[in-house]
């Protein structure tokens, strides 16, 4: 069984488009991020960096002692080796695959995330840093459009990079995106969001929340944290 603690952004959609995908036993932990649930003492021991997703697999493949993840690229990386699927065991492969899902924890996702605050959520606008966070996610979404020019999948066969690639396109209007002009991404976004398995796992997202809102009350939680 793997406990999955999650709340319903686009890195915690990866693990449920997995665990949906793999047809893995899993059971969701809801932790609301916008209540400040991410700061219990009982969620840090498991994601010590008060951010979700986190799992606790409790039959790890060692037959040894649960085992708890945070960060979803080390969440996907994890359940694809356990399961066996959506990450080839080739090396030439498999380092194609995770190059792209490198390439998302490392970009697609955080400059789409910045672009989100300063256009969605910041308390004043600040038009330098909405044309730096627009302009560089329409870059990397230029990039993911020529990878996709003569492949149905990011690395070929559909794979982990995928998963972790599709969430944080979803909300490309939020983002100031227009699909149109990126053919080849349009055709794979299309096609990822007509798999059974990811229509699922947005369905279990509506349940756990369906209308995701910032509050000004949240904003402080989300988005005033320092140290202490």
């Amino acid at each position: 069984m793997i406990e999955l603690y999650y709340w319903t952004t686009p890195n915690g959609h990866k693990i449920t488009i997995f665990l949906e995908e793999a047809g893995m036993d899993y059971e969701i932990h809801p932790v609301n991020i916008s209540t400040g649930e991410q700061f219990a003492e009982a969620f840090l021991r498991i994601a010590p960096n008060n951010r979700i997703p986190a799992i606790r697999d409790t039959a790890p493949a060692d037959g040894g002692a649960p085992i708890s993840i945070f960060e979803s690229g080390a969440i996907l990386e994890y359940l694809a080796e356990k399961s066996g699927e959506f990450l080839p065991a080739v090396p030439r492969d498999k380092y194609n695959v995770l190059q792209w899902l490198y390439w998302q924890m490392a970009g697609l996702g955080p400059m789409a995330g910045q672009n989100h605050h300063f256009v969605q959520y910041a308390p004043e606008r600040i038009p330098y840093a909405m044309e730096r966070y627009v302009k560089e996610t329409n870059r990397l979404y230029g990039v993911l459009n020529k990878q996709l020019a003569d492949k149905e999948y990011i690395a070929g066969a559909y794979s982990i990079a995928d998963m972790a690639c599709y969430p944080w396109i979803v909300p490309y209007e939020r983002q100031q995106q227009n699909l149109d002009d990126f053919p080849n991404l349009k055709r794979w976004f299309n096609a990822m969001a007509a798999r059974p398995a990811v229509q699922r796992a947005y369905a279990r997202a509506k349940e756990v929340n369906e209308a995701s809102t910032v509050t000004p009350e949240s904003r402080t939680i989300l988005f005033g944290q320092a140290a202490r």
